[in-house]
């Protein structure tokens, strides 16, 4: 995936897509992991000797850990600097899955995974922040962000690709030391590329913020990891809920009030901010229906060795990866997120509704159209709303955005992983009853009856997105109004000023795109700035502004 070289503008850095190669390693390395392990949890079993009731918590101790440390992650590397949280993640994560892979017993393992899933907190929210902070400019922005988007929606696939590989040729145990070689990779370019800083000095952390936040993702996740195999009515499974709730909501009221919050509301309210996240929480939740009832499809149905079914979602990768250039470089700058981002969710509703048509005789060919239709889908949502999830923000709270939007992936699969497990559970049940007894070929169709009911419910899930997300970001129009009014209060209020001028010219160039001229400079006598149709001065009207960031998004110049 080569991008093209591109000068280097003042303030950026000559290393920049270095940069991107490093964190995108390390992205890869905590997103495949989710998968990964699964495929080497039989052979596991097997050598360790637990049942079948303890299995989950392999799973389970990782997403309880990485889950409910996410925000405190963020923080911390808002406070502290990028780039140590991002080393201190990598050499942690990569430590934790070496003892995994040489674990003895079931609670060395589990222990291990949940080590995994501290220092993975530690490391996704820091590389997100990396990245959001080393590409300020927009189209280089694009091309990075369709890099690191592609790797959020592909990296189960390469796990089970991976995982099965490694598994079938090597042993279980290489599915976890294979994390060690990604990360020293990952920590020696870190070392040498990324630079220090990055934080914002000596500040108080909220301790009643982290305590209110972590406990509360804790629970949250725990009762969704309950509810397959303990029931909705179980007190392990709605009492975990119920508390999420009233810790999640004293972790609102507690950031409304705190100094330093640990994840400033104001973040999560804008409007198109906040449409990211629901994109990426129902990316991740209906993306479950894939990575597993297919992959159970494919195995127990159509008799595929592990290998073979990580082989398989290969087209859904490269579809992927094609996708996400092509729309976060192209389609994005000139119809936005209102348009791209639902037009993916509708995809991803059509490729699951196809899988439903899936049959006992059906064969690969009939299973391919809907791994490329999702790649397609998955290329269209995911890369668009990681970059509007962290555009705009701060450099101070680029930690806490990033975590936002691990956190919503976090949950997303939470929830998938619980309202798709019981509804198939159910859905299986349900049919073997009522196709009595319960001869080899009626579970079979149980099976499958159960599978197509998963793709169904995930292709809901894909619609009310679409829905949500329509509804949340804002127009072109809004966003030409909202622009037009903000820029200028800030050039009027510098008048006196060139050299604030220059600094508010940089932040507008930033926060609106191609709007402006990229030469465009304050003169040292008039501090007057070029516009496509106009030009601006410390005496320009906000109507004038308002006109011509207008006018250039008409003329399919930009989007704002």
């Amino acid at each position: 995936m080569s991008v093209p070289a591109s000068p280097t503008a003042p303030g950026q850095s000559p290393r920049r897509w270095l940069v991107l190669a490093t964190v995108a390693l390390a992205q890869l390395m905590v997103v495949l992991d989710a998968t990964i392990v699964n495929i080497a949890l039989p052979s596991a079993q097997a050598d360790l000797g637990f049942d079948d009731n303890n299995r989950q918590w392999v799973v389970t101790a990782y997403s309880l850990a990485f889950g409910s440390l996410l925000l405190l992650g963020g923080r911390l590397s808002d406070m502290v600097g990028r780039r140590r949280m991002f080393l201190i993640g990598l050499v942690g994560f990569a430590a934790a899955s070496a003892l995994g892979g040489a674990a003895q017993t079931f609670a060395m393992l589990v222990g291990a995974r949940a080590l995994q899933g501290v220092f993975g907190a530690a490391l996704a929210p820091a590389a997100l922040a990396v990245l959001t902070t080393t590409f300020v400019d927009s189209t280089e922005r694009g091309r990075a962000f369709g890099v690191f988007g592609a790797i959020a929606g592909m990296g189960g696939a390469i796990g089970l690709l991976l995982g099965g590989y490694l598994t079938e040729n090597f042993s279980w145990r290489w599915n976890l030391y294979v994390n060690v070689l990604i990360a020293a990779i990952a920590v020696a370019a870190g070392l040498w590329l990324l630079g220090r800083g990055g934080h914002t000095g000596r500040q108080t952390l909220d301790l009643p913020g982290v305590l209110l936040g972590s406990a509360g993702l804790f629970a949250l996740v725990f009762g969704f990891s309950q509810a397959e195999p303990q029931g909705w009515d179980s007190p392990l499974t709605w009492v975990p809920l119920a508390l999420s709730v009233l810790l999640l909501v004293g972790f609102v009221v507690r950031q409304r009030m705190a100094i330093n919050p640990v994840l400033p509301l104001s973040i999560v309210v804008d409007r198109d901010r906040g449409a990211s996240f629901v994109a990426i929480l129902v990316a991740g939740s209906g993306m479950f229906g894939v990575f597993l009832f297919l992959t159970y499809y494919l195995q127990t149905t159509l008799g595929f060795t592990p290998m073979q079914t990580g082989t398989a979602f290969l087209p859904m990768v490269v579809s992927i990866i094609i996708t996400a250039q092509i729309m976060s470089n192209i389609v994005l700058p000139l119809a936005g997120p209102r348009i791209l981002v639902p037009s993916g969710m509708v995809l991803g509703a059509a490729a699951m509704l196809y899988l439903t048509t899936l049959q006992l005789d059906s064969t690969y060919v009939h299973v391919l159209p809907g791994l490329i239709l999702l790649g397609v889908a998955m290329g269209s949502i995911m890369p668009a709303s990681f970059q509007i999830a962290t555009l705009g923000v701060p450099g101070g709270h680029a930690g806490a955005a990033s975590a936002m939007v691990s956190t919503s992936q976090q949950i997303g699969g939470a929830v998938g992983t619980a309202v798709l497990n019981t509804l198939a559970a159910t859905a299986a049940t349900r049919f073997a009853l009522d196709n009595a007894p319960a001869t080899p070929a009626v579970m079979a169709d149980a099976a499958l009856h159960s599978y197509a009911t998963a793709y169904t419910a995930s292709a809901l899930i894909f619609l009310a997105g679409g829905v949500a997300t329509v509804a949340l970001f804002r127009s072109r129009t809004e966003r030409a109004a909202r622009a037009g009014a903000r820029l200028p209060v800030t050039l009027l209020s510098r008048r006196s000023r060139p050299s604030d001028l220059r600094q508010s010219c940089g932040v507008v160039r930033t926060t609106i795109l191609p709007v402006f001229s990229p030469r465009m400079r304050p003169r040292k006598a008039s501090t007057e700035f070029s516009m496509p149709s106009t030009t601006v001065s410390s005496k320009t009207t906000l109507p004038a502004v308002s006109h011509s960031v207008m006018s250039a998004m008409k003329a399919g110049k930009c989007w704002v």
